[in-house]
């Protein structure tokens, strides 16, 4: 199986049922909200907008996805007559699906092989259990996986990965700790390609220290790698935990102004009410989310999908 198919296969209805057991506590928190804010309401007024504002703000939406989703409903409820709460999940759910699906994931090129990715985001997102789930989703595929074990300043940070790697099955490619993470992400990428790896998932330090340390030392593991592949990394992926709400959002903003970030994860989304900020990352940052994690088996990262998303957040 090729990586595209791989992306086009359809979930199963266990994979289905992981996800809405994941958005739970997002999905009971933000209708509990709607709810209690539409109750006794027969039409919609400026109190109950604001009420509907805070509501999805507190769910972590964000500031500026929240105002759109306002002025959308606004405009819908001037020309459409609004009956109760039925009729207003409905109109959310268009609005947000609306936000969502503009970002659908890029199909991978298959001529690009071994196909590398390089990992980045700050320690404790679930950085490390992501790489070892998404090595493991690819294995299932029939799919040749290495991993280079590139945070070499973390305690522990190589022992993790070699950890998932014999978890898992696959080859990992180490320098031990201290050592130049450029100088592992060079190998492993050549190791790859010398035993026709299929992909080539590269660890990075989970620091933000300073804007431009970080820039520079992404840019020299970046520039070493596409000495050996040319075109590496094709994709950057940055891992986000989704239950730190807002602070997942300035996370993204300082590593998408570091490094070319092409595709997002975000973890953690079974263990949180603030799944709803999935919606507000999509919607404001022009780069795919392409991972969540919705649990902590091996099998629980999933590709993102947005009409199932959605679907999962209303369901009933």
């Amino acid at each position: 199986m090729g990586l595209l198919d791989f992306f086009n296969k359809k979930p199963t209805a266990e994979q289905n049922d992981k996800l809405d057991q994941g958005l739970e506590r997002t999905r009971s928190s933000l209708f509990g909200k709607i709810s209690r804010a539409v109750a006794g309401k027969s039409y919609i007024d400026n109190d109950f907008l604001d009420e509907l504002e805070e509501v999805l703000i507190s769910s972590d939406v964000g500031v500026a996805t929240t105002v759109k989703i306002i002025e959308r409903i606004e405009a819908r409820v001037s020309k459409d007559k609004y009956l109760g709460e039925g009729e207003l999940n409905e109109m959310l759910k268009a609005e947000i699906a609306h936000l969502v699906s503009e970002k659908e994931i890029v199909a991978i090129d298959r001529s690009s092989k071994p196909y590398v990715i390089m990992v980045v985001g700050v320690n404790g997102v679930g950085k490390t259990t992501t790489i070892g789930k998404l090595s493991n989703m690819f294995k299932e595929q029939g799919l040749k996986v290495v991993l280079g074990a590139a945070d070499t300043f973390r305690a522990a940070a190589v022992d993790q990965i070699k950890i998932w790697g014999d978890r898992v099955g696959v080859q990992v490619v180490s320098k031990g700790m201290n050592t130049d993470p450029a100088a592992v992400a060079f190998e492993a990428v050549k190791y790859g390609s010398e035993i026709d790896a299929d992909v080539v998932i590269i660890d990075t330090a989970g620091r933000l220290h300073n804007k431009v340390n970080l820039m520079n030392e992404l840019s020299k593991i970046k520039r070493v790698m596409d000495k050996q592949v040319a075109g590496a990394p094709h994709e950057v992926l940055l891992v986000l935990d989704a239950s730190t709400g807002q602070n997942a959002f300035e996370q993204a903003k300082q590593f998408t102004a570091a490094t070319d970030v092409t595709a997002l994860a975000l973890t953690k989304l079974d263990g949180t009410a603030k799944g709803g900020v999935v919606i507000g990352i999509s919607d404001q940052f022009n780069i795919p989310v392409k991972y969540i994690g919705v649990g902590e088996q091996i099998n629980d990262l999933q590709i993102f999908d947005a009409t199932r998303f959605v679907n999962s957040l209303f369901v009933k």
